[in-house]
């Protein structure tokens, strides 16, 4: 039986968990639809999710169809956990992306088909809630086509809009033939031709779907069924199967990694090729590590089935792989040469950002009777579980940070923490994450046995700018095969682990880190009585040293401070603006753009990250309720403040020489 991996992705409130339940139930996987109000649904396990009735974290059910098992991966909706709708991206066929008919297309919409679109993933649009008061068809359907700037095709209308008696009549329309003729020259000469037979069309809706050409858009009601066995027809007929060869080299990507009741590593992993079977032993991550699986279970009816193999195009549950992080390959991952899949898309089999990364922050403190090491033990595991979520810990002040998206995610970390390890917490003001960029270039270098300097190294360093968004490449100017590649390899991992924190503390990013210098202190001979370590150079001489070195080229490039700048998108009325515009001033917001469209205006520009909040506040105020707010990190800007914040550091201070030396080394002279 074929296979499809099916993503439900959709804006806060929109349906996706009442689509997948009712989904269930008419698969026949479910004798009862779970209800979110009530708490009882079949993918939000998690206790907080019960309560709040959101999607927190991405869920697998399986159900079959006519010719097809369906893996349905339900996903989060709200902002805040939006890494977890990321993760599944790199796994899927296909995906329904669900739209309220009531509140229509909604910020997190917008995001989300930028990223499908861009992905090239085929993909079904659910508009729901049909039979609810307020609903609407063609206002939704315009809406959609000009801020989702997508290629629509409705499969049909809806009768009975805004009753319960809502329901979906479904057939292609006049207005189907728009878009596919803009893609297919045949289809245009025969539609000239008025020679255009209905299997042609829909030979062409389903190929242009398969390569995400155009989307079709049904309507419906999760609640009442209406619709959905439509849906459920073009799911079988319109998305693509899963490909991959079961008897190829085994490739595959981890997109989830959850414990299980003993605290062992349970990971979810998409297979592209080969075939996983238990007690084999297999190669994951970029660290090459090796593990031998001891247990496999698949998704198949609603459950999940142990079984002793698993081959390409399945989702599978893997134990016995202790050091598995999402986004590690399985395997050797796939080059380009593999099969491709159906619909041209590019496979991936390596865990990518396709959505911003976090730009907020915000210190953890630990309740009455709460144990430090037990509350950071249980902030590295939860960000095993979501590697956008960054954790630091303070030494010096015994403080642990968390890096978030958004206010919600408090609740979330603060709730799990209590409810899965027992730990009180509280959490002080968000704050912003900024980062840092070289101004220009800076070179530094400190010789082996000279000067003041206490290791047994040589290293220069020399750091230069690079273009925005290229990160951090290490070169070298020196040969190869001047020291022990051990020791290279040493200044390059303290390179990368000390420009964490730059010289305002911040991450220093899009720069050039070359090696000018590098020398050591041979292992002394038999004539010395054997190796002294006092004598020969060590891998610790150089992490030791390569800190100092690099703040040093550091200080004499200059960094600038450069804070996260959010892209905001107001639609108000008119007669709004004159209140809006001084309140976006005194928010350090730049209107750049503004678009009357009848009775409303749409104001564009850029605001900083730490001001969006208020912003969000402050609007429906401004606006009588009526006006709609976008935002979406769009770059990182330099600082104007005349204060440029600095962020407490967490390392040695190789600001400070003498404080350094003092916490990492016990050698007093050169």
């Amino acid at each position: 039986m074929h296979l499809l991996n099916l993503g439900i992705l959709a804006h806060v409130d929109a349906g996706k968990t009442s689509l997948t339940e009712r989904l269930l139930h008419t698969a026949g996987v479910t004798d009862e639809i779970g209800s979110v109000d009530a708490g009882s649904t079949r993918t939000d396990t998690l206790a907080l999710e019960r309560q709040r009735g959101i999607t927190i974290k991405s869920a697998v059910v399986s159900f079959p169809l006519d010719g097809v098992t369906v893996n349905l991966i339900d996903t989060p909706g709200h902002p805040d956990f939006i890494a977890e709708v990321e993760r599944v991206l790199g796994v899927l066929d296909g995906a329904v992306l669900v739209v309220s008919a009531v509140e229509g297309v909604q910020a997190q919409t917008r995001v989300l088909m930028r990223t499908l679109r861009r992905l090239r993933i085929p993909t079904l649009v659910f508009v729901n809630k049909i039979d609810r008061r307020g609903a609407r068809d063609q206002d939704v359907l315009r809406s959609m086509a000009r801020r989702l700037t997508a290629a629509l095709v409705p499969m049909g209308a809806p009768a009975g809009l805004g009753t319960r008696a809502a329901r979906f009549v479904p057939g292609l329309g006049p207005s189907a033939l728009d878009p596919l003729t803009a893609n297919d020259d045949d289809l245009l000469s025969a539609y000239v031709e008025d020679t255009v037979r209905d299997d042609r069309l829909h030979t062409a809706l389903a190929d242009q779907t398969r390569r995400a050409l155009v989307h079709p858009v049904y309507f419906g009601s999760a609640i009442t069924g209406a619709g959905v066995p439509e849906l459920i027809t073009g799911i079988e007929r319109l998305l693509p199967t899963a490909g991959g060869d079961p008897h190829g080299p085994l490739a595959g990507t981890v997109f989830k990694v959850e414990r299980g009741p003993a605290g062992e590593k349970v990971a979810y992993a998409r297979v592209f090729s080969g075939t996983l079977r238990t007690r084999d032993r297999v190669r994951f991550g970029d660290r090459g590590q090796e593990g031998k699986v001891t247990a496999l279970s698949v998704f198949d009816h609603g459950t999940d089935v142990r079984e002793d193999s698993t081959g390409a195009g399945r989702i599978a549950r893997v134990w016995g792989l202790g050091g598995i992080r999402i986004g590690d390959a399985l395997g050797a991952p796939r080059s380009d040469g593999a099969a491709e899949p159906p619909r041209g898309r590019v496979p991936r089999t390596s865990y990518q950002h396709h959505f911003a990364p976090p730009t907020l922050e915000t210190v953890v403190v630990p309740g009455p009777g709460t144990d430090r090491r037990s509350l950071h033990l249980a902030l590295t595991q939860l960000a095993e579980q979501d590697p956008l979520i960054g954790v630091r810990h303070d030494e010096r002040r015994r403080e642990t940070s968390v890096s978030l998206y958004g206010e919600v995610q408090k609740e979330v970390v603060q709730a799990t923490l209590a409810d899965e390890y027992g730990l009180d917490v509280t959490f002080r003001e968000t704050t912003t994450l900024c980062v840092e960029r070289p101004e220009g270039s800076g070179a530094a270098v400190e010789f082996n046995k000279k000067d003041a300097n206490p290791f047994l190294a040589t290293v220069g360093l020399r750091v230069d700018p690079a273009p925005v968004g290229s990160g951090v490449d290490f070169h070298l100017e020196v040969e190869l095969g001047s020291m022990p590649y051990a020791f290279f390899k040493a200044v390059e991992d303290t390179v990368r682990e000390t420009l964490g924190q730059g010289l305002h503390g911040w991450q220093v990013v899009d720069c050039a880190v070359t090696m000018t210098h590098s020398g050591y202190s041979p292992r002394q001979s038999h004539a010395h009585q054997g190796f002294d370590k006092s004598m020969s150079s060590t891998g610790a001489d150089f992490r030791g040293l390569t800190p100092l070195v690099l703040i040093e080229a550091l200080r004499r490039a200059r960094t600038r401070v450069y804070e996260p700048m959010h892209h905001f998108r107001v639609e108000a009325p008119a007669d709004a603006l004159g209140a809006l515009l001084p309140v976006l001033a005194r928010l350090e917001a730049v209107p750049r753009t503004t678009t009357a469209q009848g009775p409303l205006c749409v104001l564009e520009g850029a605001v900083p990250a730490a001001r969006v909040h208020e912003l969000e506040q402050r609007l429906p105020g401004l606006t009588r309720g009526e006006g709609e707010l976008e935002t979406a990190f769009d770059h990182y800007a330099p600082v104007v403040r005349a204060t440029v914040p600095d962020r407490p550091r967490t390392d040695h201070n190789p600001l400070d020489r003498k404080e350094y030396l003092l916490k990492v080394t016990r050698r007093t002279g050169g």
